[in-house]
């Protein structure tokens, strides 16, 4: 606990520091006018960032979940309805989910492109993070089709370089209800 006090001390003072050094430095040169709205506008704009950050679950909108989907050619043609969304974050991790009430048309579809694709699979083991092999960080971008008990699932993953947490997402489609359910998972 002792740690995130210390950096977010740290932050401050630097956030603190620019918003300063935007004001001195100018005046410094001899343009205190233009120091003192600059200091303001920038200001003003790490709080919009840090806001954003903050309220990063409230500001989600359609076109956002939309944007997500199409990542793994997921397109809805209906209009859907945001029932939830929650994205969480620590240093080195986040997770991102949300969960959307979709048409029984469009349910109907990407079931039938789950079902249909090349590598689709109802075999249980198939339900398996992506981390055995040897290409987790450098490597081809891999999707997985398969299906549960409970759900038909679409599953990305996608090699960032060494270093750098790979991409994860998870959609599936609930059988039961019209729920889709989005997961991102960067580790």
């Amino acid at each position: 606990m002792e740690i995130y006090i210390i950096v977010f001390l740290i932050i401050l003072a630097i956030i603190i520091g620019v918003i300063w050094l935007s004001f001195w430095l100018p005046k410094k040169l001899g343009y205190p006018k233009f120091g003192k709205y600059f200091s303001i506008i920038v200001g003003v704009l790490i709080g919009l960032y840090v806001l954003s950050g903050i309220f990063e679950d409230e500001l989600f909108s359609k076109k956002n979940a939309t944007e997500l989907l199409t990542e793994q050619n997921i397109k809805l043609n209906d209009d859907f309805e945001i029932k939830e969304n929650k994205s969480m974050s620590s240093i080195g991790d986040y997770y991102h989910t949300f969960v959307l009430k979709i048409s029984e048309k469009d349910k109907v579809r990407i079931i039938d492109e789950i079902k249909n694709s090349k590598n689709f699979n109802i075999d249980k083991e198939t339900e398996t993070y992506f981390d055995n092999r040897k290409d987790y960080y450098e490597g081809p971008k891999r999707i997985k089709n398969y299906e549960t008990e409970k759900q038909f699932v679409r599953e990305l993953f996608e090699p960032n370089g060494k270093g750098y947490a790979p991409t994860w997402q998870k959609i599936e489609i609930d059988k039961n209800e019209n729920l889709l359910i989005f997961e991102d998972i960067d580790e």
